[in-house]
């Protein structure tokens, strides 16, 4: 029988979030609960499979993992576009690659960047733990309204549009930077364009909200973390690499700014990483797309094409990169 590996089921709702009786009736499943400790493992791990069902952003399949994988035959992947997975590798190999619709209108990625906003201004993780540790307000610093201070937003595309309607409801002065966006657009979504110096000076809280390429990689430096006001909050629910990792260290081991942040350079986070023991820094796990509206989306998109493949006629194909 086919052997089909769930992989990345780091909150264990696969299961519950799609019907997999189809599948179960062509495949003998395996679901993985971890992350694989290094490139060596993931390969040891998924040797004897011949399909992989992959969730975004969590196991990245490099070309050097996709030649270690013999068997392998297909591989779906969530979503449209995975910058983790080498497609032009495992077209090479005759690999089947396929993806899933879902992420939705962007609204579940731009509510958690609200939400780390709102908790990083008014200091809730801090005053979380204080009352769970039996002390009432004592210790838990004031906050500010956030109504009347600005929000300044580095990528102004769908999610990035979101977040302006939400600074605008709260009372906020918008302004927006990215490397294309213009006056007539950023108006649109009711901010206003100014460059990228401008508005690392003027914001209160920083979001980010670009897709992570070769172009954007490491756009936000020490030069623009070094012009942040003090006590200014940067949110990102992007990508980890968009900002130089070593830079954002050494900014909050300063204690000069807050940061509210869902994603990191290497997920998950590794144990001993300095983000894990700054107090000015609110931390979530990669939640931005994590709901349950998507994750229904997603497997069960990922099982019809798994069953398509098998029937020999694969669906949501995704092109051999051209080379």
């Amino acid at each position: 029988m086919v052997k089909v590996a769930v992989l990345d089921d780091w909150q264990r709702v696969a299961r519950q979030s799609a019907d997999w009786a189809p599948l179960l009736a062509r495949a003998e499943l395996s679901f993985f609960y971890d992350a694989f400790e290094n490139e060596d493992h993931a390969a040891s791990e998924l040797a004897d499979f011949d399909i992989l069902m992959t969730m975004r952003e969590r196991t990245a399949f490099p070309a050097s993992l996709v030649s270690k994988l013999t068997n392998l035959k297909m591989l779906t992947m969530t979503g449209a576009r995975a910058a983790s997975i080498d497609v032009a590798a495992l077209s090479a190999r005759g690999v089947t690659v396929c993806y899933t619709q879902g992420g939705g209108t962007g609204s579940a990625t731009a509510e958690l960047a609200l939400g780390l906003m709102i908790a990083a201004v008014r200091g809730i993780v801090a005053a979380d733990a204080g009352i769970r540790a039996g002390k009432f307000q004592d210790g838990t610093l004031p906050g500010y309204e956030l109504a009347g201070h600005t929000l300044g937003l580095i990528g102004l595309g769908r999610l990035g549009s979101h977040m302006a309607r939400y600074g605008a409801a709260l009372g906020m002065k918008v302004i927006a930077w990215s490397p294309h966006l213009t006056s007539e657009r950023a108006a649109e979504a009711g901010a206003r364009l100014v460059d990228k110096g401008e508005l690392f000076t003027q914001a209160d809280v920083a979001s980010l909200h670009l897709v992570l390429s070769d172009r954007t990689r490491g756009i936000i430096g020490g030069e623009e973390l070094g012009r942040m006001k003090a006590g200014a909050i940067l949110v990102n629910t992007s990508r980890g690499p968009l900002i130089d990792e070593a830079a954002l260290i050494e900014v909050l081991s300063a204690r000069k700014i807050v940061a509210a942040l869902d994603v990191y350079d290497r997920e998950p986070l590794p144990q001993n990483h300095p983000f894990r023991f700054l107090p000015n820094v609110v931390l979530t796990p990669h939640l931005g797309y994590v709901t349950a509206e998507t994750f229904g989306v997603f497997y069960a998109q990922s099982i019809e094409n798994v069953l398509a493949f098998l029937a020999g006629k694969p669906t949501r194909v995704v092109p051999a990169p051209k080379s």
